[in-house]
């Protein structure tokens, strides 16, 4: 009874997570699995929710003395043996001189597979590579030179790349001196550092005596729009610590540091020529490694930075140096639980994998500023800051996968910004790191904003939530429509997602996007107790409804229109329109734009029309928000079948040509940076949403698979934003692309949480004979919903944590079928053409079988 009593104290005292880590880390001499040790750890972390209970210390004394007894295997711990243990990725040898990612959510490290650090990036032109710790940029990067008794070798040119969710390795061989070497980085989470560990092995018989240089090349200097915060770059200047045994580099003109060292003692020190472009300086560290034969050796480095004091950036080097292990398995351990939750098993396994690392990806773009707030940031190298749009798709595919902690710091973050930039309720666009609100916001993200909290709202059941944000949501379709609508005809004038010159009347997607969010807050309203509101919203939403399916349909082409306009204004879109066909030789499209220049020519209006130009993407937003009526809807989606390559949607269909079905190589648009002739992510993820609303899951599954071939194309466990290999490496809004359609529409779930009711309504792609979906969160709840299908039987089985909960399972209803139910009180309800069943409890379980 008294070791019980003290077992479960020394549970409650596990609640720690740091104390975790630490006893994780004398676990893993054990060399068990990673899975073994993590399903201990998820075991214990569940006896210690359920267990309060007081007794002596010395059973916590007991359970070291246990663990230190029974291990006995004394092998030096790496970043790479620690890590190996969890799923990785290898490089394509031809993208090692590609980008890589090292993420933390304060401090980020961008370089090229090989190893290198080359200056990559245009929003600050070749500055968006190295280390930074925003809103600061603190190294252009670093190198490392071994050295023998009569050679001489640097370590930019790795032979392969490993990818790790939470880390990555670099491997060398040099077979001509006997040497294999790793090099492995980390940020530990919610730390301003990074660091980074060579593991050296000596592949001969004979001993090796070598010397290793580290040179840090620093760069202090701020983030992009700097200068609108009084952020001035002065030249850096460095000194040596004795004390630390490290360099301490500060900007001349600003309290921004970092500092590097290793975990060994350096032979010497020195300031070497600064070879990247800036005002940086280089400085170098000296170490003496002793190989004996057939044996290895490691040399750690510890990076921190801060761009408020030295007394922070020495605080974080003693840190890291201190704790650089532990840090490493909890983040190792936070990565198992992310990947635990929406947990997909489907018998596509590529496509299996890619949902898996699209969730670590969603993770490395959170990114904290204290002074300015915490949110997802767009795209990595290039929009590593905050954006409106791109934050309204990607948070839903976050809150399906359970990582609702960014959604919910995003979504203050953009409103609190708004709210004092703007004070109208219009969300903004664009915003650096330190603040700096470059785009006050494009038409889009207003009404974006709005659908984006009731879509949270279903998930989470916070009417709190809805109340913080419906003062914004009420202000922001005010301004909407008074202040944009210039001929005041329901649909707002303005730039929505198409970024091309002179295309800002009335967009598709604003109008699809406006009459959702007036849909949409007419259901928050009803929740708040605003019934006249409420009806006023919802007779906006219907009479946009009905104009956008006359009024911007096109008979001819089978398709909604990009935009309504003047005659004047689509001519002189026909022209640059023309001159960027011909420029990327498309002929077709040319000839296209020529005929229905004539046409407009030969039957000019006065007032506005709706006009198919560019066949962009957006034509297809009424059917992702499913307000399209289904005769128009499945003639667009047919018509949008013409715009594709394998890879997925193009941005502009003018941009698509004759190769587009056979084109399997790298991305064949503009190499100066821009989007033509695009294939991008998100419009394929829209198509896939919008198959899926009109019943077609099999065409959605085609266009997540298009999607799925740029998983690890270029960078290995990730998916470029521009398909297969251009743009952003990391691109948060891919999650919406694959979370939607997979975690809404082809299993069905349909939360509402205010309610405590899980709807599942499948619509199974015929592929998929057995599928899962475990542990999705649904405010305090936790679902998972089994799939098993053949020629005689389908079963459905959802359980969940909360047995409170009302579990509604929805499926087409056939007089040939026959049902099987567990438990036998689950109530039956014919509606229609489809069949409820529903009850509460752990689970509920439905078997069709076919007479």
């Amino acid at each position: 009874s008294d070791f019980k009593k003290r077992s479960l104290f020394l549970f409650t005292i596990l609640r720690d997570s740091h104390f975790i880590a630490l006893i994780y880390r004398i676990l893993y001499n054990f060399r068990a699995s990673i899975i073994i040790r993590i399903s201990i750890f998820l075991k214990l972390k569940t006896i210690i929710n359920a267990h309060n209970m007081k007794s002596p210390l010395f059973s916590l004394v007991f359970l070291f003395v246990f663990l230190i007894r029974c291990s006995n295997d004394k092998t030096t711990e790496t970043i790479a043996r620690i890590i190996s243990e969890s799923q990785g990725l290898v490089g394509k040898p031809e993208y090692l001189d590609s980008p890589f990612v090292t993420a933390g959510n304060r401090m980020y490290l961008v370089g090229h597979q090989n190893g290198s650090f080359p200056e990559l990036g245009w929003h600050i032109k070749g500055e968006m590579g190295g280390l930074w710790n925003p809103p600061i940029k603190v190294m252009d990067g670093f190198d490392l030179t071994l050295a023998g008794k009569d050679w001489a070798i640097s370590l930019n040119k790795a032979q392969t790349f490993h990818n790790y969710p939470m880390a990555n390795i670099h491997e060398y061989a040099l077979a001509g001196q006997n040497l294999k070497v790793t090099r492995s980085q980390f940020v530990p989470d919610d730390k301003e550092g990074l660091i980074v560990q060579y593991h050296f092995t000596n592949t001969g018989e004979s001993p090796q005596e070598l010397t290793a240089r580290f040179i840090g090349n620093t760069d202090l200097r701020p983030t992009w729009l700097g200068e609108r915060t009084q952020m001035v770059d002065s030249t850096d200047s460095g000194e040596y610590s004795s004390a630390l045994d490290a360099w301490i580099v500060k900007d001349r003109g600003n309290p921004w540091y970092v500092i590097f060292g290793a975990d060994q003692k350096s032979l010497g020190h020195e300031e070497v020529q600064n070879t990247f472009a800036g005002k940086g300086v280089a400085s170098s560290l000296e170490y003496a490694l002793s190989l004996p034969g057939r044996g290895d050796s490691v040399l750690t480095f510890f990076i921190s930075g801060s761009h408020t004091s030295k007394k922070d950036a020495k605080q974080t080097f003693q840190d890291l140096k201190t704790n650089g292990i532990p840090y490493l398995l909890e983040k190792q351990l936070r990565y198992q639980r992310l990947a635990e939750k929406t947990k997909l098993t489907i018998p596509d396994k590529e496509m299996q994998v890619a949902f898996e690392w699209l969730k670590y990806n969603c993770d490395w773009l959170v990114r904290t500023v204290p002074e300015v707030g915490t949110g997802i940031t767009a795209g990595i190298p290039d929009y590593p800051w905050w954006f409106g749009v791109d934050s309204e798709y990607a948070l839903k595919g976050y809150m399906a996968i359970g990582q609702t902690a960014p959604v919910y710091s995003t979504i203050h973050l953009l409103d609190s910004v708004s709210e004092a930039v703007n004070g109208n309720g219009r969300i903004i666009h664009e915003m650096s790191s330190n603040g700096a609100v470059f785009n006050h916001g494009n038409i889009n993200e207003t009404p974006q904003f709005a659908s984006l909290i009731w879509d949270i709202y279903l998930w989470n059941g916070d009417k709190s939530f809805l109340e913080a944000y419906f003062p914004t949501i009420k202000k922001g379709l005010h301004w909407l429509i008074a202040e944009n609508d210039v001929n005041r005809n329901g649909f707002p004038d303005g730039f929505g997602m198409m970024e091309i010159h002179g295309l800002d009347s009335e967009m598709i997607d604003v109008a699809v996007y406006t009459q959702r969010a007036f849909a949409d807050a007419s259901k928050i309203a009803g929740e708040l107790g605003e019934p006249n509101l409420s009806e006023q919203y919802q007779k906006t939403a219907d009479a946009l409804k009905q104009k956008i399916n006359t009024q911007f349909w096109s008979e001819e082409f089978n398709s909604y229109a990009d935009f309504r306009g003047t005659d004047h204004q689509a001519l002189q879109l026909i022209e640059d329109a023309i001159v960027r066909a011909d420029t990327l030789d498309k002929p077709w499209a040319v000839a296209e734009l020529q005929q229905t220049r004539k046409q407009i020519l030969k039957n000019p209006s006065k007032g506005t029309r709706p006009f198919v130009l560019h066949h962009n993407w957006v034509v297809n937003t009424p059917m992702e928000m499913g307000m399209a009526d289904s005769v128009k809807a499945l003639k667009a989606l047919n018509s949008a079948e013409r715009f594709v390559n394998p890879f997925g949607v193009f941005v502009t269909g003018i941009d698509r040509d004759a190769s587009a079905e056979s084109d399997d190589g790298a991305f064949q648009g503009s190499k100066v940076f821009s989007y033509t002739g695009a294939v991008m992510t998100l419009p394929t993820g829209v198509q896939a949403i919008a198959e899926n609303n009109y019943g077609r899951p099999d065409k959605a599954l085609d266009y997540l698979k298009r999607m799925t071939r740029t998983f690890g194309y270029a960078l290995p466990g990730s998916m470029y934003e521009v398909s297969p290999d251009y743009g952003m490496m990391v691109q948060a809004w891919n999650i919406y692309s694959y979370a939607v359609p997979i975690v809404q529409q082809f299993f069905g779930l349909k939360p509402k949480a205010s309610e405590k009711r899980i709807t599942v309504q499948p619509l199974m792609p015929s592929e998929w004979n057995q599928a899962s979906l475990e542990n999705v969160g649904v405010a305090d709840n936790a679902v998972s919903i089994y799939y098993s299908k053949n020629s005689k039987n389908l079963e459905i089985e959802v359980t969940q944590t909360d047995p409170d909960w009302e579990i509604q399972i929805v499926l087409p209803k056939n007089r040939d079928n026959h049902y099987e139910i567990e438990p036998q009180t689950t109530k039956t309800l014919e509606k229609g053409d489809k069949v409820f069943f529903s009850g509460r409890g752990s689970a509920l379980r439905i078997r069709l079988k076919s007479n």
